[in-house]
């Protein structure tokens, strides 16, 4: 069998190499072609290096084409993973620290929230050029994989407006999973499950475990295990109040919702520092640049230890690689899938990207009818979905009155911040990101006037109810293990 596949942003610490893994731990799959693509030359050999020895390692015969030009990279490839941070993370420090001013605290700042939306302004204007590329170069059927986030806007923008066949993907429904089965007390595999919403805001509407209902039973399980309790105060809130547990993480989740970090004297009431992803200021942030520095620092070392294995056993639960076995093989895959809602949940707009079951085979990737999500969870989502659709049309239009209204409309923003505080942070986000907005160069000379020659409203010197130190590479040294740990998930952690 034999095909290629390309990674957009390959430069990755971790993630390319991890999907790598699991894509030629299927046997069929070890005869294909393999393209790397990054802007980031450095990261890209690095990379590189490391597949390339766990390629060798594991006996087999290919050579991963690495190349900084993108339509090499793309052309003739059937399957592209994208896995791009557009700005890296001196853009995203401005998503995070730019708010801070305003009050508004973050724990990602990459999929809503005033850093999210920006970061998918980023994301958006450089996906349809990816997707004019894939146009021009790639096979005629090909799939486009998306990882990156704001994953529903990045999904949404390269459907509607990129015509490249796009699904989006993410491990929040198969994280979750694992938590109900061990507040359930089962495995994982004991306990079935139906999720429906929209991407990091998906819920588990059905969960059985020898055929019975154990919904009801989820806020007691989760509020008496001994270390949920403390580190998932908010979802567990929020199932308390909605009736339903969501897929993303304490801090995830805090952030996309009104009520949990309005008030700074209130946040650390539902946080837990032990880990970022329960709710620290910036936490995200703050691993990716430890991530980076320890890497660029230690990789010679990374070289010297054990390649990755390529068996069943080692394979990931990241769904890219069985969903090209599912095409390829014909071998069946259940699994939660982004795609356009077109009716698949009856009360969400069809035009919004929806995370809900899917099969995959070798007639393609299906999915089925859902129906209503209970009224709650689903005005939740509608809230999030009005904020996606009019980021993705300032993005795609360059229109910063869209924007603005985006921001406005933001639950967690629209919370902290009155109407003049979003006007005057959004142009002070867009003159600090100008460098990766071309789609808002004259928009961006009006922001900079207004912000010298207007009277501005005073902001804060505000570094967040729960932030941080960076550490350093020294402090990192300590802890190797952690710090290689931390390392191999910052680009993309178990979260």
């Amino acid at each position: 069998m034999s095909f290629k596949i390309a990674f957009i942003g390959a430069g990755s610490i971790g993630f390319t190499r991890g999907l790598l893994r699991d894509i030629l731990s299927v046997p069929e799959f070890q005869g294909i072609e393999v393209a790397f693509t990054d802007i980031n030359e450095k990261n890209l050999d690095m990379v590189t290096q490391l597949c390339q020895r766990d390629i060798q390692e594991n006996g087999l015969d290919m050579t991963i084409k690495a190349t900084t030009d993108r339509k090499a990279a793309l052309t003739d490839a059937k399957y592209i993973f994208n896995v791009v941070r557009i700005g890296g993370l001196e853009a995203f420090k401005h998503d995070v620290e730019i708010p801070l001013k305003y009050g508004v605290d973050q724990c990602v700042g990459d999929t809503l929230s005033a850093g999210g939306i920006m970061y998918g302004q980023r994301g958006i204007v450089e996906m349809l050029e990816i997707c004019k590329d894939i146009r021009e170069v790639a096979d005629p059927d090909v799939l486009l994989l998306n990882y990156a986030n704001p994953m529903a806007m990045l999904t949404w923008a390269c459907n509607k407006y990129g015509d490249v066949n796009t699904i989006g993907l993410c491990h929040g429904v198969q994280n979750g999973h694992k938590q109900i089965a061990e507040v359930l007390g089962k495995e994982k595999e004991e306990v079935d499950i139906i999720c429906a919403g929209i991407n990091h805001q998906t819920w588990y509407i059905e969960v059985k475990t020898n055929g019975l209902d154990r919904t009801g039973d989820l806020l007691e399980a989760f509020e008496n295990h001994p270390e949920y309790k403390d580190t998932e105060k908010v979802r567990i809130d929020m199932l308390r109040r909605f009736g339903y547990f969501s897929t993303e993480s304490n801090g995830h989740l805090s952030e996309y919702v009104p009520w949990y970090r309005k008030r700074p004297e209130e946040i650390n009431e539902w946080i837990d520092l032990n880990s970022w992803i329960n709710g620290e200021t910036g936490g995200y942030l703050r691993v990716c640049t430890e991530g980076r520095n320890w890497f660029e620092t230690d990789f010679p070392n990374w070289l010297k230890e054990p390649a990755f294995e390529y068996k069943e056993e080692n394979r990931g639960e990241e769904h890219g690689s069985y969903i090209l076995e599912g095409l390829e093989t014909g071998r069946v895959y259940r699994g939660h899938f982004n795609r356009v809602n077109n009716g698949i949940i009856s009360n969400v707009p069809d035009d919004a990207i929806i995370e809900a079951p899917g099969y995959v085979d070798r007639n393609g990737i299906n999915m089925p009818y859902v129906g209503d999500l209970p009224l709650g969870t689903a005005a939740v989502c509608n809230v999030s979905i009005s904020v996606q659709r009019l980021a993705v049309e300032a993005a795609v239009h360059g229109d910063d009155y869209l924007l603005r209204q985006a921001m406005m409309m933001d639950p967690l923003v629209g919370a902290v911040c009155n109407p003049k505080e979003i006007w005057q942070m959004t142009d002070e986000m867009l003159v600090a990101q100008q460098e990766w907005l071309p789609q808002y160069k004259e928009q961006i000379v009006e922001a900079e006037k207004r912000l010298v020659e207007e009277e501005q409203i005073p902001t804060k010197d505000y570094q967040g109810a729960a932030r941080l130190k960076v550490k350093s590479v020294t402090e990192m040294a300590k802890d190797r293990e952690a710090a290689v740990k931390n390392a191999g998930e910052a680009d993309k952690g178990n979260f």
